[in-house]
């Protein structure tokens, strides 16, 4: 099983995978291949083991993860792509994502206890960063000559620059000055390795919670935010999609479609008919 992990790691390296991804897609394989050894991996007990994991209660996300990790696994490591020919990739469903006013984020912010939180989940809702790109920024990447942040960590390993800002320039200066991270990472855990996810993701629920907001938030949810609000700002879809560091902009224009100021500002065909209409059986 080693070897086979150690191959699989290799062809990620090779093909440029993010390292969340790597750990992610190897963590898969390991454990299908404790159940079963590649040569008892036919494509009948793979079928099982995909209606297995269809019945297990896991959000979609995750079946659409188990599938792409074990699709590369046969079609890249093994050179088996028949083996998993029948594992289409799901549909991911059409959801809007969840975006709070500033008035909630703000809410949300002052109630995150531990300072070096608090100045994580600012610096996602200032730049649009994810979460893994966010907690893997180190100090020499805030350029306040430029007025920029550079992104190292980005999705598909992909590096982009994002504004700085005077209100996150001042904020990160004072955090710099107080806390003092341990070097080289500006959102250091006390190990001296990058904050853990799962605990920011932990935090960042606990601090909702006592806002009292009532929609699930995560710091994804601070991401959807620094777009919409950008783009009920005026913001063109262009820029934000550079920001975000979309390859597409169709990724980017989903936030279209949860602008709440945009949606209300636009003009309803029904106000251009003439004021007569339908008045006289609604009042009759």
């Amino acid at each position: 099983m080693e070897g086979v992990l150690d191959l699989m790691a290799a062809d990620l390296e090779l093909g440029g995978y993010s390292a969340h991804t790597k750990r992610a897609y190897l963590a898969v394989a390991k454990r299908l291949l404790e159940s079963a050894t590649v040569g008892e991996l036919t494509p009948e007990r793979l079928r099982s083991w995909a209606k297995a994991l269809a019945a297990a209660k896991l959000s979609a996300e995750r079946v659409r993860l188990h599938h792409a990790a074990v699709r590369f696994l046969f079609r890249k490591t093994l050179g088996r792509p028949e083996a998993v020919a029948f594992l289409a990739a799901r549909r991911r469903p059409d959801r809007l994502p969840v975006v709070l006013s500033a008035h909630e984020v703000a809410r949300v912010l002052d109630r995150v206890r531990t300072p070096v939180f608090r100045m994580l989940f600012s610096t996602i809702y200032a730049t649009g960063a994810r979460l893994d790109e966010a907690r893997h920024l180190q100090v020499r990447d805030i350029d306040r000559l430029r007025g920029v942040v550079h992104v190292r960590n980005g999705k598909g390993n992909r590096e982009r620059l994002v504004m700085l800002g005077k209100r996150l320039e001042s904020d990160l200066g004072e955090y710099l000055r107080v806390v003092r991270p341990a070097a080289p990472w500006l959102f250091p855990a006390r190990s001296g390795s990058p904050v853990n996810a799962e605990v920011a993701r932990i935090a960042l629920r606990r601090a909702a919670r006592e806002a009292s907001v009532p929609r699930r938030v995560t710091p994804h949810t601070l991401r959807h935010c620094f777009a919409t609000h950008l783009l009920e700002g005026g913001t063109d879809l262009r820029v934000i999609q550079a920001l975000l560091g979309h390859a597409s902009i169709r990724s980017t224009a989903r936030y279209s479609h949860v602008s709440c100021a945009l949606i209300a500002a636009t003009a309803s065909p029904f106000d251009g008919l003439p004021a007569s209409v339908g008045r006289s059986s609604l009042l009759a």
